[in-house]
């Protein structure tokens, strides 16, 4: 089932608020520090200062700023792992960037090895197949194909889909995704990842493949995900 870009995009109040909380996460800003003022912050970003405070609301409401009257806003904790985008792991080669991702088709797609990584029964399962494009700050960075079984929804269209596949989880099937486990290793890119990333065919790329449990401890997704080293990097941090 394949049609125009899906257009369920995050709230720019959101998008901005997730770019916070991953350069808190990145050391940017530290417990205790002070972030700039409104002004300065709100133009950095590209933001309305009314945007950016709905942001700082929003992250202040989850305890990770903290408010004070008359000298600004400060880190109030390291994140804790309640972001959208908590298991998004690419940056910018300089480091953070606002995630983002269109989804380009959705198709069913019984592919023999993904039924196998999802622990499923050959005979009688049926997965559901997203290829998506991922960006960093509106520039495109990488290109994903996700598998989850068909029996979390009979019909799917590119409109039903969330920006945020982990928040479309969430609040349409019966699970979201607590952890994941991710495997790096390199790999010649599909041709339609080769097409849309602006790549040679054939091209060795770094790859991350990865396994996705929901919060009763089942492996509900598999992805691979493509990504170019000339624009952005794989990284993870431990507190």
């Amino acid at each position: 089932m394949k049609d125009k870009k899906s257009k369920k995009k995050l709230p720019l109040y959101i998008q901005i608020g997730e770019l916070l909380h991953r350069e808190i996460a990145a050391g940017h800003w530290l417990a205790g520090e002070r972030l700039p003022v409104e002004a300065e912050l709100a133009v950095k970003l590209g933001v309305a200062v009314g945007t950016l405070r709905k942001s700082l609301s929003k992250l202040e409401a989850d305890g990770l700023l903290e408010r004070r009257q008359g000298s600004g806003t400060y880190v109030k904790r390291a994140p804790g792992g309640q972001a959208i985008y908590q298991f998004f792991h690419l940056e910018l080669l300089e480091g953070g960037g606002a995630p983002s991702a269109d989804s380009l088709s959705v198709e069913q797609n019984n592919d023999i090895k993904v039924i196998e990584q999802l622990k499923l029964s050959p005979d009688t399962s049926s997965l559901w197949c997203i290829k998506r494009l991922r960006y960093l700050n509106r520039e495109l960075v990488a290109a994903e194909q996700i598998w989850f079984n068909h029996k979390h929804a009979s019909q799917l269209k590119l409109e039903d889909l969330h920006e945020s596949l982990y928040l479309h989880y969430r609040e349409n099937y019966s699970f979201w995704i607590s952890r994941v486990e991710d495997e790096i290793d390199c790999a010649p890119a599909p041709d339609w990842v080769s097409k849309e990333l602006g790549v040679e065919p054939g091209k060795i790329m770094p790859r991350v493949q990865r396994r996705g449990w929901s919060n009763e401890d089942n492996i509900e997704e598999y992805s691979l995900t493509w990504f170019n080293p000339d624009k952005c990097r794989y990284f993870a941090r431990w507190r």
